[in-house]
C-alpha cells in the first residue's frame, strides 16, 4: 500500500459517514436552508471527501453551502434527487463534483462522487458508499487501492465511447482477474456521469449558490 493510500485511509471512513448523514439531512430542507442544518464539523468532513476529487487551486468556495439538487436522471443512476457541488474560483466555476450512483454493482449500488472540469476531463472520482466484497470488489475503495485513480484526466473525447468498458470487455480500464462486476459498474457510471454533464453542461457551470438544480 503506497504512502497516498495510507495517508487518506484513516480519514475515508468517517468521512463517508459524514458525507452520508451531511447528504441525508440536505434532501430534507431546501438548498436555501444548508447553511443553518448542517453543523462546521460535519461540512468540513463532507468538504474532505470533496476535496480529495479537485485540487485546491481550482475553487475557493465553500462547495457543501453551494451544493444545488439534481433531479432523477438515468445517466446519474439516482432514482431520488441527489445534489451537485460547484466548484467556484474568483466567483467562475472551474468544475462540478456530480453524485453519481452504479446501480449494478455485485452487491448492490455504489455511491460515486465524480468530479469533472469546466472541458469535460475528469478531475477525480472517488466511492462513498458500497458493499462490495472485502479483499475482491473493494478494490475500488481508495482506502484499498489506486484503482479508481486510473479515472483522472480522462474524458469523452480522450477515450472513444465503445472503450469505456473494462478490459476483459475489450475496453480501456483495468480489472482484478476474477472481479470484473465492480469495476465495470463503475466504469459505466463515470461514462454515464460524463455524458450528463456534456447534456447539461450550461446549467451546471451556470448554476448560482444555493439554486434549485437541473
Amino acid at each position: 500500500m503506497n504512502e497516498f493510500i495510507i495517508k487518506i485511509a484513516a480519514r475515508t471512513a468517517a468521512t463517508m459517514i459524514a458525507f452520508t448523514i451531511v447528504g441525508t439531512a440536505l434532501l430534507a430542507f431546501t438548498a436555501n436552508s444548508t447553511k443553518d442544518i448542517i453543523s462546521k464539523n460535519v461540512e468540513q468532513e463532507k468538504m474532505a471527501l470533496i476535496s480529495q476529487t479537485l485540487p485546491h487551486a481550482l475553487f475557493d468556495n465553500n462547495l457543501v453551502q453551494d451544493a444545488f439538487i439534481l433531479q432523477p436522471d438515468d445517466k446519474l443512476g439516482n432514482d431520488e434527487p441527489t445534489f451537485a457541488y460547484p466548484a467556484r474560483l474568483h466567483g467562475k466555476t472551474t468544475a462540478v463534483v456530480l453524485e453519481v450512483i452504479a446501480p449494478d454493482g455485485y452487491s448492490g449500488k455504489i455511491n460515486l462522487l465524480v468530479a469533472i472540469l469546466e472541458n469535460g476531463e475528469v478531475a477525480g472520482v472517488r466511492v462513498v458508499a458500497h458493499n462490495e466484497t472485502p479483499g475482491l470488489g473493494d478494490y475500488i475503495d481508495i482506502a484499498k487501492s489506486d484503482w479508481i485513480t486510473h479515472f483522472d484526466h480522462t474524458s469523452l473525447k480522450k477515450i472513444p465511447s465503445q472503450d469505456w468498458k473494462v478490459k476483459k470487455d475489450g475496453g480501456h480500464f483495468d480489472s482484478m482477474a476474477g472481479a470484473t462486476i465492480t469495476p465495470r459498474a463503475v466504469v459505466k457510471a463515470v461514462f454515464k456521469a460524463l455524458q450528463y454533464f456534456e447534456n447539461n453542461k450550461n446549467k451546471l457551470l451556470a448554476e448560482q449558490s444555493n439554486s434549485a438544480g437541473a
